[in-house]
């Protein structure tokens, strides 16, 4: 019987998870896998800009902890797809939670969705007034 791994810092479930997801880059992915991405190029092209270096190392910590497992979808050049594991879908939780959070106490920000539908609404007035200027 193997005996349990001795905690980094404490018991605490907080300090223990946050020993796992809690740096700055970690649950941006989750939140992006949540919302569909699965391969590095559409993680790596995320608004927040996630350096490429950053972005395969947090890949191989969510995957060594369990929260997503990597698949193979091309030989050469190798290239893998990301999917959450349950425990890293339960994480979903946490992500709403910081979501209600943020736009109770952070004045002016908004979800992925509305930062999306933002730019997206942004980039058709932009075209617009060209159209407009062109014409």
């Amino acid at each position: 019987m193997s005996s349990p791994k001795p905690f980094a810092r404490s018991a605490c479930a907080v300090a223990n998870s946050l020993d796992i997801i809690g740096d700055k880059w970690s649950l941006l992915v989750v939140r992006d896998l949540l919302h569909g991405k699965r391969t590095y190029g559409e993680l790596v092209n995320s608004p927040e800009g996630i350096p490429t270096n950053i972005l395969a190392e947090r890949l191989k910590r969510l995957e060594a902890a369990g929260i997503i497992v990597s698949t193979p979808y091309q030989q050469r050049p190798m290239r893998y797809a990301y999917t959450l594991t349950q425990k890293g879908s339960a994480l979903g939780d946490v992500l709403l939670a910081f979501v209600r959070w943020g736009k109770q106490h952070i004045p002016g920000s908004v979800t992925l969705n509305q930062a999306a539908r933002g730019a997206a609404a942004s980039a058709v007035s932009s075209r617009r007034r060209r159209a407009k200027r062109a014409g």
